[in-house]
């Protein structure tokens, strides 16, 4: 059975991680299912954006066999690729070239947490629990752990909670920077919809804006004179056709 639900309306693909029963831990397989679906959505030139959930349970991390394997033989071939597609799940969310939101209810660890900053924003409920959780097995990070949380919210909250294991609620996520806005659980995926539906309504213009804001975005930042170039392209197709529509 399929671990990954995807479904498109109003030109919004909503992902949906769909195994309630361990609070949707990236198995393999539904890691592989996760990154499927966001190329899928990359590849429908329908879609404007992309919603990334797990209804009431975010993701808890990566199922434990995963890390317990890769820990018995660290470069044993299985072993090194299954860690690798739990990566590749939510490396691909985060590099796919439409706009993404992440609608957190309940808890995102590790690996969940991983995947909700990867991608541009994050729509959070009030109860939402946000925990690194890595020294809580005896681990350290992965998947860029630390570099997500610096790249979101500074150095600050990436050593408060990527090397002091800190916990943030849904609230105190947003007066950090983390997210954008915490809601009532029920309101959480609705909240990221109505964010998604302006820039959604135009997916060409989407993409393109989209690449230009990682762009400028990136670690390190660009100075101003070359944001100016590279805005001006995007820019000018647009204008041509406002102009010709």
């Amino acid at each position: 059975m399929s671990e990954v639900r995807y479904a498109v309306a109003d030109a919004i693909a909503t992902i949906t991680l769909d195994a309630p029963e361990r609070r949707n831990a990236l198995s393999v397989q539904m890691s592989r299912e996760l990154a499927e679906a966001a190329r899928t959505a990359e590849a429908d030139p329908a879609v404007g954006a992309v919603i990334v959930t797990g209804g009431a349970h975010f993701c808890a991390g990566a199922v434990r066999s995963v890390l317990a394997d890769a820990g018995a033989d660290p470069v044993e071939d299985g072993a090194y690729r299954d860690l690798e597609t739990v990566y590749a799940a939510f490396t691909t969310v985060g590099e796919i070239g439409l706009p993404t939101v992440a609608a957190v209810r309940g808890a995102a660890v590790g690996a969940g947490i991983n995947l909700a900053l990867a991608t541009d924003l994050r729509v959070v409920s009030r109860t939402a629990r946000l925990l690194p959780g890595f020294d809580r097995i005896g681990i350290h990070p992965g998947g860029g752990h630390l570099s997500l949380l610096h790249r979101v919210a500074g150095r600050e909250v990436a050593a408060g909670m990527g090397l002091f294991g800190e916990e943030v609620s849904g609230e105190r996520a947003v007066d950090l920077g983390i997210a954008w806005s915490a809601h009532e659980d029920e309101l959480v995926e609705d909240a990221a919809r109505s964010m998604l539906t302006r820039v959604a309504s135009d997916p060409e213009l989407s993409r393109r804006l989209v690449r230009s804001f990682r762009r400028e975005t990136a670690p390190g930042g660009i100075p101003w004179d070359v944001a100016v170039e590279v805005e001006h392209s995007p820019q000018m197709w647009s204008l041509r056709r406002r102009h010709d529509g």
